[in-house]
């Protein structure tokens, strides 16, 4: 399913993405050692069991990339020029490992490009929540985007 066309949005738009996603040991560690990401709060069950954590914390960078690759199917899928940036990322809670992680998406802001005519400016507020309902990531994306029929 391809995502929104610019035009096709307003502010205060909101969206639960679905399917949510279970975080397995597997992507904890495959993301950490694909990013070289050695942090033994990450990969080492007995040093994450002294922590005052008490167990493995699932990489952040992961839940930040997760919360993405959840949401582009509703949004910006086909109809992304360019990610322009990523700003204001929290993470007010930990991820652990066997944590379902829920995207919800809302339009904060949109403009219309001053240099593009046939494109627009639009921030996404991303925010994942786990299995308890807590907020474990939040962000803002912003992205440049086609409008329809460009």
């Amino acid at each position: 399913m391809p995502g929104r066309f610019f035009d096709e949005w307003q502010v205060g738009d909101r969206i639960t993405h679905q399917p949510s996603r279970t975080v397995t040991e597997t992507d904890n560690l495959m993301f950490s050692a694909m990013t070289h990401n050695m942090q033994p709060l990450h990969l080492d069950a007995e040093y994450a069991r002294a922590s005052e954590f008490g167990q493995i914390l699932v990489n952040s960078t992961f839940t930040f990339s997760l919360a993405v690759g959840l949401s582009i199917a509703d949004t910006t899928v086909g109809t992304l020029i360019a990610n322009l940036g990523f700003d204001k990322v929290v993470t007010p809670k930990p991820t652990f490992i066997g944590d379902t992680l829920t995207c919800h998406t809302e339009v904060v802001e949109m403009r219309e490009s001053k240099s593009r005519p046939n494109q627009g400016i639009l921030a996404f507020k991303h925010e994942l929540t786990n299995q308890r309902g807590e907020i474990v990531l939040s962000m803002l994306r912003t992205g440049l985007l086609k409008k329809k029929g460009a």
